[in-house]
C-alpha cells in the first residue's frame, strides 16, 4: 500500500485568524515596489494573516488593473486590504473610487489605509455610539483622500502638458514614449480570448490602437515561431 504524499499547500487559516490582503502599487515600469514591501510585515506584526500579497505597475486612473481585480475577486467576508495609501489604491475620478470602495464593501471585506483606517483600529472594533462617529469620520476622510489623489493625478497631468508644450515651442519634444505597460494588457487581454471591441474597452483606448499593437506583437513573434 503506497503512502499518500504530504500536501505542500499552506493550510488556510482558522476562523479567528484575521486576515489581510496587501495591495501594492507604482504607476510605471521604471517605479520599483520595494519601499512598500514593509507594510507586509507591519500587518503581520499586529496580528494579521497576509493571505496574499497583489503587485501591480499600472496607473491608479486605470479601473482595469488586473491584479486589483484579481484581488476584489479574491476577497472573502471579514478580510482587510492594506495599501500604503489611498492613491495605491485608486486616482479614479471620485464617483469611479467610491464604486471602486464599494465593491470592496461589498464583498464584507474593509480597508485599512494609514491615516485614514489602520490596522490597530480594527483590531480594537468599537460598537455603539463610538463605532458610528468612528465610521462617518473615517468616510468623511475617505472621500477626502479619493478626491484629493484624483486631484493630485490632475495636477500632474497638466504639468506635464504644460512640459511638453514648452518644450514643442523649444523644439526639444521628441514625442511620447511608447506605454510599454498599456501594450502588455492588449496582448494579454487579446491572448486571453477578448475580442477587440472588449478589448478597447477594458483597455480604456480606441479600436485602432488595439488593431495597431495587436499586429505589432504578431509580427514580432512572428520570427521567432519555428
Amino acid at each position: 500500500m503506497s503512502i499518500p504524499k504530504k500536501s505542500t499547500l499552506t493550510p488556510p487559516p482558522s476562523p479567528s485568524v484575521k486576515v489581510a490582503r496587501v495591495y501594492l502599487r507604482v504607476s510605471t515600469d521604471e517605479q520599483d515596489l520595494a519601499r512598500q514591501e514593509g507594510i507586509v510585515s507591519g500587518a503581520r506584526s499586529v496580528g494579521y494573516y497576509v493571505a496574499a500579497v497583489y503587485r501591480e505597475k499600472a496607473s491608479g486612473a486605470r479601473p482595469d488593473r488586473p491584479e486589483l481585480l484579481r484581488m476584489i475577486e479574491d476577497l472573502q467576508a471579514g478580510e482587510v486590504v492594506v495599501a500604503e495609501k489611498i492613491d495605491r489604491i485608486s486616482r479614479l475620478p471620485l464617483p469611479d473610487a467610491e464604486r471602486l470602495i464599494e465593491t470592496i464593501r461589498a464583498k464584507g471585506a474593509r480597508l485599512a489605509v494609514p491615516g485614514i483606517l489602520d490596522l490597530s483600529e480594527l483590531v480594537a472594533d468599537s460598537d455603539g455610539i463610538s463605532r458610528i462617529v468612528l465610521e462617518a469620520v473615517q468616510d468623511m476622510l475617505l472621500r477626502l483622500a479619493l478626491q484629493t489623489a484624483r486631484d493630485d493625478y490632475e495636477t500632474r497631468r497638466e504639468r506635464q502638458r504644460q512640459g511638453i508644450d514648452v518644450a514643442r515651442r523649444a523644439g526639444r519634444y521628441t514625442g511620447r514614449k511608447a506605454d510599454t505597460a498599456q501594450h502588455r494588457r492588449i496582448v494579454a487581454l487579446r491572448e486571453a480570448g477578448m475580442s477587440i471591441a472588449r478589448t478597447a474597452e477594458l483597455a480604456g483606448c480606441s479600436v485602432a490602437q488595439v488593431k495597431r499593437i495587436t499586429a505589432l506583437h504578431r509580427a514580432k513573434v512572428a520570427p521567432e515561431r519555428p
